[in-house]
C-alpha cells in the first residue's frame, strides 16, 4: 500500500492511496468469503458457496462492493497510521481505479486534528479563593430551614392579599370572550410575586380580600409558548377563597430538635457552619484548580477546525436530550416549553462548545508531552467512580463501554484528567485536591 498526503487547506488533507493489484486479489476473495457466511444457499453449506454461485445469485457489482469496502477500509486505517494523521470527520472516498487485476486507486478526503502549540503549563499561579464562612451565611442558611419548617395558616378575617401572600382562587380565561385550553382552574395556590402566572395577574391580586370577586386583564407575552395565545389580550374572572400567610417557627432549641437531630440551636448552627466551610473550601479548590488549568489552555495556540465545534454541539444537544429522558419528558416538549428551536441551542452551545474541544485538544497534547500513560488501576478507578454515580455494578459498566467500543474514548478522557492534575500538581506553591 502506498500513500500520499495532499493538503486542502490548514485542516483538511486527501489521501490518495494505492493498493497493489495482488491485495485487491486477497481483498476480493475476503469479500466472497464474507458475503457466503451471511447468506443461506440451497445446497450448499452456509460459508462454503463458491464465488460463481454468489455472481449468480446477487451479481458480479456486489462482491466487487463488498470487496472495495474490505479493502478502502483497511488501507484507509494503514494510511492514517502511517502517516501519523488523526481524522476528527469521516472520510469523503472517491474511486479512481478498481478492477479485479488491476491496482486499487481511491481517494479519502478528510478533516485532522489540529496540531498544538503548547504554552507554560508548568508553574502557573491562581488566586485563592476565601473559603470562610461568616455569622451572615450561618444566619442565611437557618432562614433556609425556617421556610422548609414554615406552616400555612389562614390569614386574619379581613386581611388584604400582600406580596408573597398564597391566595387560593377559582380563575377561568377568556380571549375574544371565548374559553381557552388551560385558562380555568379551581382553588390554585397562587403565591403573589412567584411570576408564575403571566406578567401582571398577580399585581392585581393584591389588596383583594377573601370572598373578592376580581376581573383580571393581562396580555400573553409575545414570545409566549402557545402560538394561539401570543400577544393576545386575556381576561381572567378570578374568585378568591382564602388568603393564606407562612408563619415561621421562632429559631430557639424547639426549633432545633424539630429541624435536626440536634438538641440545641447552637448545636446546630455549629454542625451548619462545619458543613458550609467544607463545601466553601471544596468550592475553593475546584476553582482554583478550574483557573490554573484555564490558564494552561489560553497559553496554548490551536485552531479548531468547524467540524469538531459542530459535533461536541451535537453530543451537547444529545447528552441534552438524554437528561429529558432521565425525567421523563422529551427534548421537543422542552423546546416547545422554552420557545427555542434546535437552531437556537446550536446557536447557544457553540460558544462553550469551542471552549471544550480547545481544552480537550490541549490536555491531550499535554498528555502526550509529558508521556502520562493510562493504567489498568486508572481505568478501573474511572469505572468505579462512574459506576457510584449511576448506581450500577462496575463490570456492568464496563461491559456497556467495552461493546459500545468506548474504551479508548474512555481512556482519553482519564489522560487528560492526569494532565490536569498534572498542571495542578505543579503550580506555584500547589494547593491540590482529588
Amino acid at each position: 500500500m502506498k500513500a500520499t498526503v495532499n493538503p486542502v487547506d490548514q485542516h483538511v488533507v486527501t489521501l490518495t492511496i494505492e493498493v497493489p493489484a495482488a491485495e485487491v486479489d486477497k481483498g476480493i476473495k475476503q469479500a466472497v468469503k464474507r458475503i457466503a457466511n451471511q447468506v443461506n444457499i440451497p445446497g450448499f453449506r452456509k460459508g462454503h458457496a463458491p464465488r460463481r454461485v454468489l455472481e449468480m445469485n446477487f451479481g458480479k457489482d456486489a462482491i466487487l462492493e463488498e470487496a472495495f469496502e474490505v479493502l478502502a477500509s483497511q488501507n484507509y486505517s494503514a494510511a492514517l497510521r502511517e502517516n501519523d494523521i488523526v481524522p476528527v470527520s469521516e472520510p469523503e472516498i472517491e474511486r479512481e481505479q478498481f478492477e479485479e487485476g488491476k491496482d486499487l486507486i481511491f481517494k479519502a478526503t478528510l478533516t485532522k486534528r489540529p496540531e498544538v502549540t503548547l504554552g507554560d503549563y508548568k508553574g502557573l499561579d491562581a488566586e485563592k479563593q476565601d473559603a470562610t464562612v461568616s455569622d451572615e451565611q450561618i444566619e442565611e442558611q437557618l432562614n433556609n430551614i425556617r421556610e422548609q419548617q414554615a406552616k400555612m395558616v389562614v390569614a386574619e378575617a379581613g386581611a388584604a392579599i400582600q406580596k408573597d401572600d398564597f391566595a387560593v382562587i377559582d380563575f377561568a380565561g377568556s380571549v375574544d370572550g371565548k374559553p381557552f385550553d388551560g385558562g380555568e382552574g379551581k382553588s390554585y395556590p397562587l403565591q403573589i410575586g412567584s411570576g408564575s402566572f403571566i406578567p401582571g395577574f398577580e399585581d392585581q391580586l393584591i389588596g383583594a380580600k377573601a370572598g373578592d370577586d376580581v376581573t383580571v386583564k393581562v396580555t400573553f407575552p409575545e414570545d409566549y409558548f402557545v402560538a394561539e395565545l401570543a400577544g393576545k389580550e386575556a381576561e381572567f374572572k378570578t374568585h378568591i377563597h382564602d388568603i393564606k400567610r407562612k408563619e415561621l417557627p421562632e429559631l430557639n432549641d424547639e426549633f432545633a430538635k424539630e429541624a435536626s437531630s440536634y438538641e440545641t440551636l447552637e448545636e446546630l448552627k455549629n454542625d451548619l457552619r462545619a458543613k458550609m466551610e467544607e463545601e466553601a473550601s471544596r468550592r475553593a479548590i475546584d476553582t482554583y484548580n478550574a483557573e490554573l488549568i484555564q490558564t494552561a489552555v489560553k497559553n496554548a495556540s490551536v485552531e479548531i477546525p468547524e467540524v469538531m465545534i459542530t459535533d461536541r454541539v451535537e453530543q451537547m444537544i444529545q447528552e441534552l436530550a438524554m437528561n429529558m429522558e432521565g425525567r421523563g419528558l422529551k427534548l421537543d416538549d422542552y423546546l416547545k416549553f422554552s420557545n427555542k428551536t434546535v437552531e437556537d441551542l446550536r446557536a447557544e452551545y457553540k460558544e462553550s462548545a469551542g471552549e471544550n474541544v480547545r481544552a480537550d485538544l490541549v490536555l491531550d497534547a499535554i498528555a502526550t508531552a509529558e508521556n502520562i500513560e493510562v493504567t489498568p488501576d486508572d481505568m478501573n478507578r474511572e469505572i468505579f467512580v462512574m459506576a457510584q454515580n449511576f448506581g450500577a455494578d462496575p463490570k456492568e459498566v464496563w461491559d456497556i463501554i467495552a461493546k459500545e467500543g468506548r474504551v479508548a474514548m474512555l481512556a482519553g478522557s482519564v489522560a487528560r484528567k492526569k494532565a490536569a492534575r498534572l498542571i495542578v500538581d505543579n503550580a506555584k506553591g500547589a494547593e491540590a485536591a482529588e
